[in-house]
This record gives structure tokens, sequence and C-alpha cells, in this order.
């Protein structure tokens, strides 16, 4: 049952606590594991499911495709894999995506080349505007087709491929795109290779490395991954841990609120999800991790952040493959640090849920905020923690949870009132987060 909209207003000041949460579960993870599951053989098991939005369409859309899927009890389920290639649907089914444009790319790896495949895909309207040339040229590699043709927005119709054959791929810094390859590639004829020179995010990897004559790494200057098409896959039993791009939005808000500090239990702390991490404490930010175990081949534990005195931010386009989700709350951190801070090789942002680098540019303007964007390069002239109780913020219905949550925690660091539209898209990652800033004592209004 859909969410209903509601704008979201905030006036207040956030004062000092000293508090221990545990954030949402990770939505990278959770995705993902009920696609492998689902052609994986036997029976799966995942504990910890992020019950979000875009999970929830995750689950939906296997459905459709006659996977079996039972939720034992909360965040807990069942994924009844039947094997590769197994999905079956009637000609011209239509696949709702949603706001996520992970279920979309890696789904729509996995049907490019799944036998008999002829269905129409959709998204909301933020998903609609974002383009899949790239995704789309990818899987024509395998013999996939799209309808109609030269279009590279949903809504589409994908034809699957007759005799898909493995492809080789030089990656770039999308996870998705490098997820949607291997997925692809478990299903074709003859090997696939993927030649990647930085790390993306490597939780399809991860996920599947149980599979040692499926799927072989070779780490050096440059990462090669080779999958070996048309084996089987063995089912798993998985344990979520917390999104660690969550735990990035409350790390922020601990860094630059006074005299304050929290710790974050059981976070997922997998080393090509750490940019921002990384980054922030090189600028001074006092940020430990504790407690480290790791499970599935992902590494988890306990964040533990004070308040701290930042240097303005200097992030080299290295920096952009490891902190993706986090570059929104970065623009927050840039803007109430004094002094000014560069972000380099951030393009891509222009596609996600909405156009991220303008976005939090109108945001920032609104409270004095002077930044100034070219191709290559973002510079955010910050004025330090300011007090702007005087000055308003608004934020229309773009579709975007980074860009709600990132202004919201700008709003309760400085006290601007702030109007933010259709706040229940945050529902898509991060469903708890206004009950967690509630516990840390910020206050809100919601006008349904």
């Amino acid at each position: 049952m859909p969410i209903k909209s509601f704008n979201l207003k905030v006036k207040h000041k956030i004062l000092p606590y000293k508090k221990t949460i545990k954030v949402d579960s990770d939505k990278s993870l959770s995705i993902r594991s009920f696609l492998i599951g689902a052609i994986s053989n036997d029976i799966t098991n995942v504990k910890n499911v992020l019950e979000s939005e875009d999970v929830l369409s995750t689950i939906k859309c296997l459905k459709k495709l006659n996977v079996t899927i039972k939720r034992i009890k909360s965040k807990e389920y069942s994924i009844f894999g039947k094997g590769l290639g197994s999905f079956t649907a009637k000609n011209n089914l239509k696949l709702n995506f949603g706001n996520s444009g992970t279920l979309a790319r890696l789904l729509i790896g996995i049907l490019s080349t799944t036998p008999n495949i002829k269905i129409k895909v959709i998204g909301d309207n933020s998903l609609n505007k974002r383009s899949m040339k790239k995704l789309i040229e990818l899987m024509k590699m395998f013999g996939a087709s799209f309808l109609p043709k030269n279009k590279f927005k949903f809504p589409l119709q994908i034809v699957s491929s007759k005799v898909p054959i493995g492809i080789k791929y030089y990656a770039g810094v999308s996870a998705q795109l490098k997820s949607a390859v291997i997925l692809a590639g478990l299903n074709s004829w003859g090997n696939t290779t993927i030649i990647e020179k930085d790390k993306s995010r490597d939780h399809t990897e991860n996920m599947l490395l149980k599979n040692k004559d499926v799927l072989q790494i070779k780490n050096g200057k440059e990462k090669i991954i080779k999958i070996f098409g048309k084996k089987n896959l063995k089912s798993s039993n998985i344990n979520i841990a917390g999104d660690p791009s969550s735990a990035a939005f409350f790390s922020a808000l601990t860094l630059l609120n006074e005299n304050s500090s929290l710790k974050i239990k059981k976070v997922g702390l997998n080393p090509t999800r750490m940019g921002f991490y990384k980054l922030l404490k090189k600028h001074g930010g006092k940020i430990k991790f504790k407690n480290l175990k790791k499970e599935n081949n992902e590494m988890f534990g306990d964040i533990f952040i004070k308040t701290s005195k930042l240097k303005p931010i200097f992030a080299t386009i290295k920096f952009y493959v490891n902190s993706t989700d986090e570059y929104p709350i970065m623009f927050v951190l840039a803007a109430l640090t004094k002094g000014c801070s560069k972000f380099y090789g951030i393009k891509d942002l222009a596609n996600k849920e909405s156009n991220r680098i303008t976005e939090m540019q109108k945001v920032l303007s609104q409270i004095g905020i002077k930044s100034v964007s070219s191709k290559k390069l973002l510079k955010i002239y910050g004025k330090g923690l300011i007090d702007c109780k005087n000055k308003n913020i608004f934020v229309p219905n773009l579709g975007d949870h980074r860009i709600c949550m990132a202004t919201f925690i700008l709003s309760v660091l400085t006290g601007a009132k702030t109007n933010i539209k259709n706040f229940e898209t945050v529902n898509t990652s991060s469903p708890s987060f206004l009950k967690i800033v509630k516990t840390l004592g910020a206050k809100f209004e919601i006008q349904k």
C-alpha cells in the first residue's frame, strides 16, 4: 500500500545530545539479497531486511515474475529460488520499479539474458526522468533489445536475448551498471570479464563469492572480475547490517552539533562504502570504528562520532565512487564549515533522483551560501555554523530522499524555517529517519 504524501516543517535548532542509535538496514544489500536469492537454487533466508519502499518494489516485481517469497516475521524473509533463467512472465507484463534505480538496473540485467522475456518496465515520476542509456547499451551487447528504439527513459519494453553471449566490460564509477553486467553474465554462454580501475561498491560480488566456479576476482592495480556463465548458484543465509549511507546523515549532524556524541550500532563498513567517513576523518572529523566483524564477506561494526572542528573539504574524483549517496549531506557540511570546499568529478550526480548538484545549490543559496559549479568542479563557500532563524528554506517535490534528508539536517543545525514537500520519499531508503532524529531531540511538524 503506497505511503501517503506529507510535507515537513522544521523551525527549531537541535540541542546537544549524547545518544546510541541503530539505523535502518542496508538498502543495497536488501535489494541484492532478493534478486540473487531468486536466481539461486533452493531457499535463501534473509534477516534484518530493510522494509522500505524500494525493497518492497523489489519483492512485488519478483512475485510478478513468479518467484515465491515468504515473510516469516518483521524484517525476515525466505526466497524460494528456482535457478538462473527461471523467471517467467506473460508478454507485455508491466513491472513497476517505483523510485529505485538499483532495482531497475539490476533486474534489467537479469531479465536481459532470461529466456522468452518481453515485458514493459516503468518507474515513478522521478525514475522515469533518469536516463538508462548506458544500461541499455550494455544489455544490447548481450543481445537484448529495447523498444521504442533510441528511447532511453522509462517506460520501455524489454525483449530478452535469444542467445546471450558473455562480454568484456571496462567498468566506470557505477556499481549498479557493474552489477547489471555481472547478473546478465551469469545466464550467458561463455565468460564475462569486467575490468575495474576505480573500485565501486562490491556487494554483488561479495554475495556471489561462495560460488567459486561462477565468479572469480583478481585484485591488482585493476580489479578483474570473471563470470562463468550457465552455472548453478548456491543459496545463502544473509543477515544485513545497518546502512552506512543512512548513518552518514546522523554522523554529519553530530560532527557539527555543539557538545554532542553518537554511537551507531552494527553498521555495514564495507571498504567500498567508506568514502564519506575517510574524507571527513581526513578533514578533522572525530570518527572511530569499533567492534569490527565479518560475515558473508561483508564487514560491519559500531561507529563513534563526536562534535568536531572541520576544515574545508577537498574531495578529489577518487572519493566519488565510494561516497556517491553522501554528497548532498557533504554539501551541507561544506556550507557550515568556514572556507572554500571543493568537490571534483561529481557530474554523475546530475542523473540521480534529481540533479543533486543544482538542487543542493538552490537549497544552500536560500540561507546565503554561495556556490559555483562547472563540469569538473563544485565550489562551496562555507560560512561556519551560522544562525538562520530569520531565513526560510523551501524544497519542492523532487522525489529525492537524499535532498530531503540533507535539507532537514541543514535546518536543525541552523534553525532556518524549512518546508520540505513530499518528505514521504525518504521512506524509499530510510523509513526510520524521523523516528531516529526525534530521539536525538529534533523537532518538526508533519503536514498531511
